[in-house]
Order: structure tokens, then sequence, then C-alpha cells
């Protein structure tokens, strides 16, 4: 399977940090950018552990580029209850020796389209700030790449952060509304977290696996998740910690993975009520649908992807 050149937009928590690592250590990717954005923490913590998830793979030369400090129209509400502090699990980890870029991640965004026309697949694994930002200045900015995947909201309406709504889309609804509205079936595709809550929950028996393994990338996987585990059994009820910003990266690495999919119409409510919470017109008079929805992934598929990546040693620095 050919490398697949990706830009990134992460608000870099524990699984945004497994997603980089799928996408950097699993020989699918060639990851050209990373930006950050603020959500399950500030956008300074974002970009530090962006740049702790690139060195942990030895991909050092891959710029981080920060981007926005809080959402459009909204303060900042972190999960770093889920997170940790650190949005690392607590666990510690030493400070990156790389730099992030000066460039802005809106500025990122619309220029490595621009060089590389229909060449690129944008990745989203957090709020929608940055993305819907540069949508402002670029209208089309999605016909610039190759493809859009977003880990973003709940097609069933069943949410983490609310009773009807996921984080990415509940932290900033005015941008994942913007987004939605400035997507086609064709060019953009959401990976929702009723998928995640479906078929990538880590099981106990999944993570013994991983400590079993104990190899470097197994052993931080399993770390940087713990605070995960306690907030998934207490607040969701999942049998283990799911991992929806890693099966989102999956299925932009082997789109092979989805087993179930639709084109539908979608909204995002912005008002407090249902805030976040993704608007589905499944109607026969819908208007024209506007994006693809991933409703199922092929869970042992995902799986074995995880485990393969995590098995094999981490690669030498890439200083590019």
């Amino acid at each position: 399977m050919p490398t697949r050149p990706l830009i990134i937009d992460t608000d870099t928590g524990s699984d945004d940090a497994v997603a980089l690592l799928l996408a950097t250590a699993g020989g699918l990717s060639d990851v050209r950018a990373v930006t950050t954005v603020a959500g399950n923490v500030p956008v300074a913590t974002s970009t530090r552990n962006a740049l702790i998830s690139l060195e942990t793979t030895g991909h050092t030369g891959v710029p981080v580029h920060p981007g926005c400090e809080r959402p459009m129209m909204r303060s900042l509400t972190s999960a770093q209850h889920v997170h940790g502090e650190d949005g690392m699990g607590d666990t510690g980890l030493p400070d990156p020796t790389q730099s992030p870029e000066p460039t802005h991640a809106i500025d990122a965004l619309l220029t490595y389209p621009r060089e590389h026309p229909g060449e690129l697949t944008l990745v989203t694994l957090a709020p929608l700030t940055n993305i819907a930002a540069a949508l402002l200045r670029d209208p089309q900015l999605f016909t610039r790449y190759r493809h859009v995947y977003c880990m973003a909201g709940a097609a069933d309406t069943c949410g983490n952060i609310s009773p009807t709504a996921e984080f990415n889309a509940w932290a900033d609804p005015e941008a994942a509304r913007i987004v939605a509205r400035a997507a086609t079936p064709e060019k953009v595709t959401w990976v929702g977290w009723d998928v995640s809550r479906k078929d990538a929950v880590m099981t106990p028996a999944d993570q013994q696996h991983l400590q079993q393994l104990g190899t470097p990338l197994a052993t931080f996987v399993h770390r940087i998740n713990r605070t995960v585990g306690d907030w998934a059994r207490d607040v969701t009820g999942l049998a283990g910690y799911d991992l929806p910003d890693p099966v989102t990266m999956a299925v932009a690495l082997d789109p092979g993975l989805i087993t179930e999919y639709e084109e539908a119409h979608v909204d995002v409510a912005v008002g407090e009520e249902a805030r976040g919470q993704m608007i589905i017109d499944r109607r026969v008079s819908a208007p024209t649908p506007n994006m693809t929805l991933v409703r199922r992934v092929d869970e042992a598929g995902f799986k074995r992807l995880l485990f393969d990546t995590v098995t094999s040693p981490a690669p030498a620095t890439d200083a590019r």
C-alpha cells in the first residue's frame, strides 16, 4: 500500500498521541506537518504533546504549527479531567527537544495544499477551530485537499461530553457547523464517537496485551491512557477506554477498514440545550448530502493495525 501524505490537526491528548503514532510509525503515511489547537488541553500543551509524540516515533523533523488558543466564539473548556492536566495521563513526560514552527496553524493549513494541490489528506482530531478559520479565508479549501477525515460528532446522538454530543463538536460547535456547511461527501468524511464506542474500545484483555508486548511504543500507549481508562469506567461505562482519534486515523490510512457508511446532510447544533449535537436529515426530502459518515469499522482490523504498529521498534530519528 503506498504511503499517504498527511496534514494532521490535533489538540494532542492521549488518544491523539496514539493517532500520531499510527501515522508516523505504521509505515502507511508521510506526515508533512502537524497543526495544533486548543481542545483537550490548552494549545501550548497540545503543541508540547505533539512534539513529544513525534519524538517518540523518531520523527523530529515534522514541522508542528501552533494554532488557535480558544474556540471561535466561546471560552475554552478543556478535557483535562479526561486526559490529565498534561493531556498525557499525568505521566511526567520530559520536554521535547524540537521547537514548534513560527508559522500559525491557519497559514499552514492554507499553504501546504496550495503547494501540493490534490495531493494531501487532512486528518482532524480536534475541535475544528483551525479548520473553520482557514475556511473563512479560503472557502474552496477542501477542494485543494485529496480528502478530509474528521473525528467529530456522534451520528447516533449518544454523547460523551453531554447526553447527545461528542467533545470535538461540542467544544467549538460554531466551527463544526462551518466545516459541515463547507463539506461535500466526495471530499469530507466524519468518524464519530459512535464508531469509537462500538469498534475501538481497548478492553482489559487488549490493555493486558499492550503491557505484555513491552515495546517502547506499546508502553507509551498504555501509560498515557491511564486517566482515560478511569474516566471511561466512571462516565461512559465502556468495557475499557476507547480510541476515537486512532480509529479515525486508521480509516484515513486504510479506508478499507470501513464496513458501514452513509452519505447524509449534516448540520451541528449551536444552541446551549443541544450544543454540538449532529443534526442529520435522513428524510426523502432532505437537502443534498454534504458529507460521508462512517458508521462502523472492522474492529479486528483496527486493533491489528494498532498492535502491529506498537510491536515494531520505533524508527530512527528523521531530521528531514
